[in-house]
C-alpha cells in the first residue's frame, strides 16, 4: 500500500521528550516500511523516520518562541495544515491516515482515497463534537471502547489500542518502595494536585517528571509549585526516553489521578511494561488499560489511592510485563491498523 501519515506538529517524530501522539505515528513510520508498504510521513522537518519524511512545517513548534502566545501557535497549525494539503495534491495514495485529527477534517472530502483519522484526545470538547459531528460519516479509529462514549454515533471503522516499544523498558522483578511517581502534563486534567494529596496522606515520597505547556503554565506557578518542597514533594521537570524508564522502573507505583475522560494513557502503560503497578482514578478508559487488581489498581477517590498503595505490594510485577506484551504493544498496534486499512480498501 501507498501510505500517507499525517503527524501533528506540537512535536517532532518521534518526540525529544513528551509526546503520545507522536509516539504512535513514529511506530507506525518506523515499522509499517518494513512490512513493504510505500509509507510517507508527512511531519515537521526535525523528524526522523524510517518513511519518506515530508516537511509540511520546518520544526516542532515548541521550538518556536512565538508559539507561546496561543494566536501565534494557532496560526503556524493552519499554516501547516495548508502546507499539507498542497503536498498531498496529485500524490495518489491508497490510504490517508490523519493524526492531525479535527484540523485536517474539512479537507478529507477532497481526497479520492478513503481517510482514516485516529482519534487521540477525548471527544467531549464543544470544538471536537462540532467538527466532528459534520463529518460523522468519515473513518474513525477509536483508542478505547470509553473514547466513544460522548459521540457513540461517529463512523467507527475499529478500536485500536496504542502500542508501545518494549525495548525502551526494562522490566524489574523486584519491587523497591522508593517513591510514587506522576508523569505526563502539568495540567489539571492530570491531577497532579490530587498526586500530590495521595503522597502526603500515605506519608511516601512522590517524583514528578512533567512538561508544562504554555497554555499550563499559570496553572502550575499558582496551584502546584508551591507544594513543591523538592523533599517529599520533588519536581524533576520534563524527561526523555531512558531517563523515563529508570524513572518509572524504581518506582513503587506510578499515581495516574486523572480528572478527565482519559482517551488512553500511554503512561500508565508505560509504567506497566516496566513492572511498575499503576493506581488509576476511574475515567475514560481506566478500566481498558489497566487489568484491576492484577496490574493495578482502578480508584474513585484520593482516599481509595491511600489504601490501593497499601495493596501494591500484593501485585505480581511480571504479570504488569506480560499484560503489556500481551495487550499494548507498537507491533500488535500496527497489525491493527493494517486490518482497517484493508477494510477500508475492501480487499
Amino acid at each position: 500500500m501507498k501510505i500517507a501519515l499525517i503527524a501533528p506538529i506540537e512535536e517532532s517524530i518521534p518526540p525529544r521528550k513528551y509526546g503520545g501522539t507522536e509516539l504512535i505515528v513514529y511506530s507506525l513510520a518506523q515499522i509499517l516500511p518494513k512490512k513493504g508498504h510505500d509509507v510517507f510521513l508527512f511531519a515537521t522537518g526535525d523528524s526522523k523516520t524510517n518513511a519518506k519524511l515530508i516537511p509540511i512545517f520546518p520544526k516542532a513548534i515548541r521550538k518556536e518562541k512565538l508559539a507561546f502566545d496561543a494566536k501565534n501557535r494557532d496560526i503556524m497549525k493552519y499554516v501547516a495544515a495548508g502546507n499539507l494539503i498542497k503536498s498531498l495534491k496529485g500524490m495518489n495514495f491508497d490510504i490517508i491516515h490523519n493524526h492531525m485529527q479535527w484540523r485536517f477534517m474539512p479537507f478529507a472530502p477532497l481526497f479520492d482515497c478513503p481517510v482514516l483519522t485516529t482519534l487521540h484526545g477525548p471527544l467531549d470538547s464543544i470544538y471536537g463534537k462540532l467538527v466532528y459531528s459534520r463529518f460523522k460519516n468519515h473513518p474513525y479509529a477509536s483508542i478505547s471502547n470509553a473514547q466513544r462514549k460522548p459521540m457513540p454515533d461517529l463512523n467507527y471503522a475499529a478500536t485500536v489500542y496504542n502500542g508501545i516499544d518494549l525495548k525502551q523498558f526494562d522490566f524489574k522483578q523486584e519491587s523497591k518502595k522508593e517513591y510514587l511517581a506522576f508523569l505526563g502534563r502539568m495540567s489539571p486534567e492530570k491531577g497532579p494536585l490530587q498526586a500530590i494529596q495521595i503522597a502526603k496522606k500515605s506519608g511516601m515520597k512522590l517524583k514528578m517528571a512533567a512538561k508544562i505547556d504554555a497554555v499550563d503554565k499559570e496553572y502550575f506557578e499558582k496551584n502546584v509549585k508551591p507544594l513543591i518542597d523538592q523533599k517529599q514533594i520533588e519536581f524533576i521537570g520534563e524527561i526523555g526516553p531512558k531517563e523515563r524508564n529508570r524513572f518509572l522502573r524504581n518506582a513503587y507505583a506510578l499515581l495516574a489521578p486523572i480528572q478527565w475522560e482519559e482517551p488512553f494513557g500511554l503512561f500508565i502503560v508505560e509504567a506497566m511494561a516496566t513492572g511498575t503497578p499503576s493506581i488509576v482514578f476511574d475515567r475514560g478508559s481506566a478500566r481498558e488499560v489497566v487489568d484491576n487488581g492484577k496490574s493495578g489498581f482502578v480508584v474513585k477517590n484520593v482516599n481509595e489511592a491511600v489504601k490501593a498503595i497499601d495493596k501494591i505490594k500484593g501485585i505480581d510485577r511480571k504479570y504488569c510485563r506480560e499484560w503489556v506484551e500481551n495487550n499494548f504493544t507498537e507491533e500488535k498496534m500496527v497489525e491493527e491498523y493494517e486490518k482497517v486499512y484493508n477494510k477500508l480498501l475492501k480487499k
